[in-house]
């Protein structure tokens, strides 16, 4: 008596292959929708930021972190020197730096959320730091912005591609927009530099945007 060997139809195969496609295009798709709501949420920041300090300078005739009446406005802060400078740089590690009274004062204001007790740089939507300084690299040979600028860190090539293109021109080296290459992760509230975006002697941008899904930029865009 023969044994009847059992098996997968070519239907029930070609069903199973439609829904491994399905699944595949969800998670796909899920993924773009995430990358889209963390470029838009790191547009906003920058943006949000911005009018914080406007609103700042039109209330106190100040900017926040050189804010020179500060420490008489509110308790458990420190003023800064009034120069209408931000010292220290975006990911300082130093609290009393001005570059991070800056947050701490936009807090006490109520410009911004979070622990007014506190002058640690905010995590970004990618896990990166949101940091400030008062000019960004080599402004002499055109590789760098003047003035307060604004800084996410940790953001993945095409993520920075994007919220470049959304905000700028696109390219790293050029317009009110700049990134520089990340050489690994910006620590959380300071730590290891990892990224040159000094006024004097820093690494220019590449002219283009490297997608390969581990290389990152610090971002940087003039605040005011």
């Amino acid at each position: 008596m023969r044994s009847r060997q059992s098996g997968f139809t070519l239907v029930e195969i070609a069903i199973v292959l439609v829904i491994i496609g399905l699944l595949l295009g969800g998670v796909l798709k899920g993924q773009e929708l995430i990358n889209s709501a963390k470029i838009k949420n790191l547009g906003s920041d920058l943006n949000g930021i911005s009018a914080a300090v406007y609103g700042y300078q039109d209330r106190f005739k100040a900017l926040p972190g050189d804010d020179a009446t500060a420490a008489t406005r509110w308790t458990g802060t420190a003023s800064g020197d009034g120069n209408t400078t931000v010292a220290g740089a975006f990911n300082s590690a130093t609290a009393g730096d001005e570059s991070r009274l800056f947050w701490q004062h936009l807090r006490l204001a109520g410009f911004i959320g979070g622990d007014t007790t506190s002058t640690a740089q905010p995590i970004n939507a990618i896990g990166g730091i949101t940091g400030v300084q008062f000019g960004a690299g080599n402004q002499a040979v055109g590789a760098g912005l003047a003035g307060l600028v604004i800084c996410h860190t940790n953001v993945l090539g095409r993520i920075a591609e994007s919220l470049d293109n959304q905000l700028d021109d696109g390219k790293p080296n050029g317009g009110a927009v700049k990134s520089w290459k990340q050489s690994g992760l910006v620590a959380v509230d300071g730590g290891t530099a990892q990224v040159d975006i000094t006024v004097a002697g820093a690494k220019a941008p590449d002219a283009t945007y490297v997608d390969d899904g581990t290389t990152m930029y610090t971002v940087c865009k003039k605040a005011t």
